[in-house]
């Protein structure tokens, strides 16, 4: 399996790059989020990947992140849901606004997607909002140790054999959302509070409060946690 590539973007489409591995070129498909965001032609360019494998197709789909990938095996997983719907759904929301809306139950977030019909949507939220607690926390983890995978800068100097080491760039600095609400639902964890209802009340409270930090959203959830009347 194929589960990251670094190399320089050799060319670029509506929906999938060639990347270019010291002399053998990916073709990788992404979100419009993921294209957005990636360098220009012939920049350095780093992406995770997961491998599609069947009898008549071989591709692979490419992250800027271990939590948007993540979300598209997750979301994959649901019958009726292929890698386009997924990609679809993650370019629509982003790995964070798919946390938000599958915690919270909110299917017509998730059905605004391009190509979701109000039955997928349904039957995604369903089932999968008891993984959203544990990716939401993977986002802390993955935050704590960079915003992507970083960058490797391939010093060519001829054939692939004579290349110079890659030298590391500097990795993105992380916002710090995803820490803060990894360690909110931590702590409303530690305080008893169910995986589900801990996941709903933080992606809420984020929601409400995007600039956040991991105190306020503590003090927003168990707001919103607690009994009513």
């Amino acid at each position: 399996m194929i589960g990251k590539l670094t190399g320089r973007l050799d060319y670029r489409s509506q929906d999938h790059v060639l990347i270019d591995v010291r002399g053998v070129g990916y073709i990788v498909y992404c979100s419009e989020r993921t294209m957005a965001v990636l360098p220009g032609t012939g920049e350095a360019v780093a992406l995770y990947t997961e491998m599609v494998v069947r009898e008549d197709l071989m591709q692979l789909y490419g992250f800027t992140s271990l939590v948007e990938k993540e979300w598209h095996r997750l979301l994959t997983s649901v019958q009726g849901v292929g890698a386009k719907v997924s990609l679809a759904i993650l370019g629509a929301l982003g790995p964070d606004g798919v946390s938000r809306a599958i915690a919270l139950g909110d299917w017509a977030s998730v059905k605004a997607a391009k190509g979701v019909g109000p039955k997928t949507a349904q039957r995604i939220v369903l089932d999968l909002k008891d993984k959203a607690p544990g990716v939401m926390a993977m986002g802390g983890a993955v935050a704590d140790a960079m915003d992507g995978p970083g960058l490797e800068v391939l010093e060519d100097a001829g054939p692939a054999s004579a290349a110079k080491p890659a030298r590391k760039a500097p990795p993105k600095k992380p916002t710090g959302a995803a820490a803060a609400s990894a360690g909110a639902l931590s702590a409303l964890g530690n305080l008893g509070y169910g995986p589900s209802d801990a996941a709903a009340a933080v992606a809420e409270a984020a929601a409400t409060y995007p600039d956040a930090d991991e105190a306020e959203l503590i003090r927003a959830a168990l707001r919103l946690l607690a009994p009513k009347g």
